[in-house]
Formats: C-alpha cells, sequence, structure tokens
C-alpha cells in the first residue's frame, strides 16, 4: 500500500471530514505533521538538515493565512503559532494518570484550564494505545539528550500514524512501559507536557517529556512565545525543612528556584508547577500547592466520560 495513504491517513481524514466547520487546510496540516514531524519540527529548531518542501510550504502557508493580531511584546507569528500548537503542564502524578486510564474521555476544556481558543479539546478513544516516538527537538540536536524515544502517543488515531509512518523510530507499549518512562523522565529532571495541536483536530494528542536544552516548546517559552501553560499548581518552600542544599535550583527547567542564600525560594511568576523540583529535594522542603492564578490542573478523572460519537 502506498505510503501516502496509510489506513490510519485514511481514518485521520474521516474523523477530519466530520468535524464541523473544519477546513481542509487543516487535514493537510494535520497529516504533513504527523507524516514528517521531523522535518516540520526540526526545521523550525535549525537543523542541519531542512527540508526544502516544508520551507516552501510554511512560506505559502503564511501567505494564504497570515498571522492575527498579538498583544505587545508577543509576535503575531508567534500567538497565531500558541493558539494552535501548545503544550500543558502536568505533574508526574497527572502523567501516570494518562498512560493507566482506560475510559474513553470526550471534553472540551474551560478556559481555566486550556486558556486558548483553539486545540482545547480532549478526546481520547482507545486510550490504552500507546506509542513511544523518538522525540523530534532531541533528533534535530547535534549532541541531544538521551534517550531519544521519549514522546508518548497517546489514543487514536494519532498512535496508528506515528507506528504507520515511523516504523523505524516509534513502538507500541503497555502501560507499565509509559509508566517507566515517564518516571525515568522525571528522575532527569525533565518535564511532561501535554500537548494539543488544531491541526491534529483541535485535539489533545501526546505526552512530551521535555528536557530545557532540547525542547522547542521550552525554547520558544524562553522567547516570548507562550506555548507553555502552567500546571495549575507552584511549588512551595517549607522554611524548617529546607537546608538550603541548591538541588532545587539546579534541577528546576524554569529557572523558577533560587536556594543562593538560606532557605530556597521559589519565583511564582516563572513557577510553572511542574514538581521537579519536589521530586528532587532530598529534604521533602516543597510541595506543590494549587494556585488560581495558574490556572485550573489537568485532572483526567474528572473528565471520564461516555465515548465520544466520531
Amino acid at each position: 500500500m502506498s505510503p501516502w495513504m496509510r489506513p490510519s491517513t485514511l481514518e485521520f481524514f474521516r474523523r477530519a471530514k466530520a468535524k464541523k466547520n473544519y477546513p481542509v487546510t487543516e487535514w493537510l496540516h494535520g497529516w504533513f505533521y504527523m507524516r514528517f514531524p521531523y522535518a516540520y519540527i526540526g526545521n523550525g529548531l535549525g537543523t542541519r538538515q531542512p527540508a526544502k518542501l516544508w520551507l516552501r510550504l510554511r512560506a505559502l502557508w503564511r501567505r494564504w493565512f497570515p498571522p492575527k493580531a498579538a498583544p505587545e511584546g508577543i509576535s503575531k507569528g508567534g500567538l497565531a503559532w500558541a493558539e494552535g500548537y501548545h503544550g500543558k503542564v502536568i505533574p508526574l502524578q497527572a502523567a501516570r494518570e494518562w498512560v493507566t486510564v482506560r475510559e474513553p474521555i470526550a471534553a472540551a476544556l474551560p478556559e481555566q484550564v486550556i486558556p486558548f481558543q483553539h486545540a482545547r479539546d480532549l478526546i481520547l478513544e482507545m486510550p490504552d494505545h500507546l506509542a513511544l516516538l523518538d522525540c523530534p527537538c532531541r533528533a534535530a540536536r547535534e549532541n541531544p539528550c538521551l534517550p531519544l524515544d521519549v514522546c508518548l502517543v497517546v489514543g487514536e488515531p494519532f498512535v496508528s500514524m506515528v507506528i504507520e509512518h515511523h516504523p523505524q523510530r516509534s513502538r507500541r507499549v503497555s502501560s507499565a512501559e509509559a509508566l517507566a518512562v515517564l518516571e525515568a523522565e522525571e528522575r532527569r529532571g525533565h518535564v511532561h507536557h501535554a500537548f494539543f495541536k488544531e491541526a491534529l483536530l483541535g485535539r489533545f494528542y501526546a505526552i512530551c517529556n521535555c528536557c530545557s536544552c532540547c525542547c522547542g516548546a521550552m525554547q520558544a517559552q524562553r522567547g516570548g512565545t507562550p506555548m507553555l501553560i502552567p500546571s495549575g499548581y507552584r511549588a512551595q518552600v517549607d522554611d524548617d525543612l529546607c537546608a538550603g542544599c541548591g538541588e532545587c535550583e539546579a534541577v528546576c527547567p524554569f529557572g523558577a528556584v533560587s536556594a543562593a542564600a538560606g532557605p530556597a525560594q521559589v519565583d511564582a511568576a516563572a513557577c510553572m508547577g511542574c514538581g521537579v523540583c519536589v521530586s528532587h529535594c532530598p529534604q521533602e522542603a516543597l510541595a506543590l500547592v494549587l494556585d488560581p492564578q495558574k490556572g485550573a490542573p489537568l485532572e483526567v478523572h474528572s473528565l471520564i466520560s461516555t465515548p465520544p460519537s466520531c
């Protein structure tokens, strides 16, 4: 069978056609993203192997669909990108729940959870279908963090798409294997992000386990493009327990913790609530607390519902 029309591609197009007010341009965008993720993402990160086809398509895309207006301090292109392609930080415990849920989910997430106009649907069909994909961000680097296979694709039709189109760079995994990857990445000090993309049916599709040195979304965030949403929590220090060892400062992926003098201090504005500092504190002096200014957490068990109709 032609690699251009695998069964998963046909299924993806069928679902796209059934989605109301979903333009054909997004069908093609989503297909291109899943078919050529290493060109799509790697070129944006400055890989030494640029995709000429992608460069041409991106130029046409920007001509046909010019970026929308953006608030001061954020580029027009950056805002448009974030509106349709963003990640929600989730602590390890929340990530564990995502790879162990067995019931289908169909929910349109409120703005308190996902504060963007687009890509807010959380629809999981066959949630026990899981796959690991070699991280396109890491693969684009000359000296990437290892291992590469840390992008966890969740549910259909996305799992079948990566397996059929990238058999050499992906593999199906069980919940137990997925849990082991999440926990290993947590030990490495990496962050779990639940990713949503407008071009992928406006839905959640993956949990990426990101390092601050390779991750394109974290790089964009530092550059002023709001691609990442806080978890809904922030870290809090117990001064009585803190020994000022500096371990939390060393592992914080967002540079939100300082232990230069005395007990550690958390910059509430910079903290994304990932929990990496909490899991690495030898004194157990840190904890995650709910912070209304950070939005609402993405909690899977509160969203379990009847199977979606599409």
